[in-house]
Parts: C-alpha cells; structure tokens; sequence
C-alpha cells in the first residue's frame, strides 16, 4: 500500500498562510530547497487541492530566466510528475494533472491501494478532509521562526486525538522540520 505523507510549512505559532494569506515567510533556503526538490522526486503521485494547484500552475511551468538551478529543476519535477487535483470548480488542469470533482476520500483509499510507493498531499483543506479518515502516514512540518499572529491554522478541530511518533528532525536555515509517522493507533484511531 502507498505510503501518504503531508508536507507543509508552518509559523511557530502554528499558521500556514497569515491574515492576508501570505506564505512568504516560507520561502526555503537553498538546502532546505533541494531537500524539497529531492523528496519530490521520490513521489509518485502529488494530490493537490484547488488553493495549492492554482499557486504552484501559476509559477512553476513558468519560472523567470534568472530562476536558480534548484529552482529550475523543481519546475521540471513539478511538470512533469502525475498530480491528482480536487476541486469541485475547476474546469479543467494542465502539467501532467488529472481532475477529480468529488469522493476525495474513496479516490485517495484507491490510490493507496494501487501501490506501494509514495504520494504526498498538498493543500491544508484537501489535508484536512483526509485526516479523519486516517489516510495521512506521516507529517512533516517546515516550522519557521516567526509569528504571524493569525491566518490559516495548521489543522482543522477534529474530534479524536491523534498519537504520532516523532521519527527526525533536521535544521535548514530557514525552518526547522519536524518528521512524524502516525502509527497504527493513530490511524485507527481516526477511523
């Protein structure tokens, strides 16, 4: 079975995007920038929701002359990887995407199913649709040192407690990352 990993960065005061919906605080040093571009590479499937594919459809097929290398080869990686996009008002994706209108839940347990590699969800609302239904296997957070005071939250409230086991952490310059597998309790818990 596939593996579900969701990556994220996240003020320390636990907020993914602040008032105004800015994520610039996030931006990633250049080792934690090839630490993004390596992990990618190793995901079969990217599933993104609307919020997150709309962002990345706008910049990455379409990088400045002067982006970095690392930068340019995030581009050709994004491109070019398999993304599953839910949204219920898109009219239709492009770069290598395929959209799903409705049953995010069932379509994810499917794609798990059909595998036994990595895919990675994007997108704190379509995370969070997820989440109750155990299908996340491991979370991992970019904390970056700063508080926007309010925003987005990382999580949405939800009803059971979910244990998770820290398994790494690691320091880049601009963030913190924080690795945790949820266990076989944690997902049951959640169903």
């Amino acid at each position: 079975m596939r593996k579900l990993s969701y990556g994220i960065g996240v003020s320390l005061d636990g907020y993914i995007n602040d008032r105004d919906g800015r994520i610039d605080w996030t931006d990633p040093d250049e080792e934690l920038h090839q630490f993004h571009n390596d992990r990618f590479r190793e995901i079969e499937i990217s599933l993104h929701g609307r919020k997150l594919y709309e962002l990345m459809a706008e910049y990455w097929p379409h990088i400045p002359e002067d982006a970095s290398p690392i930068e340019r080869e995030f581009s050709e990686l994004w491109t070019g990887k398999p993304k599953v996009v839910f949204s219920r008002t898109l009219a239709d994706v492009d770069w290598n995407s395929t959209l799903v209108r409705e049953n995010a839940v069932e379509v994810v347990r499917e794609l798990k199913a059909e595998g036994d590699g990595v895919m990675e969800v994007g997108g704190a609302g379509l995370a969070a649709s997820l989440l109750p239904h155990g299908l996340i296997d491991e979370y991992l957070l970019f904390v970056s040192p700063v508080l926007v005071g309010g925003g987005t939250p990382l999580f949405p409230a939800f009803d059971k407690r979910v244990p998770l086991e820290l398994v790494e952490t690691r320091q880049f310059a601009t963030a913190l990352m924080l690795r945790y597998r949820a266990g076989n309790s944690s997902a049951s818990a959640m169903r």
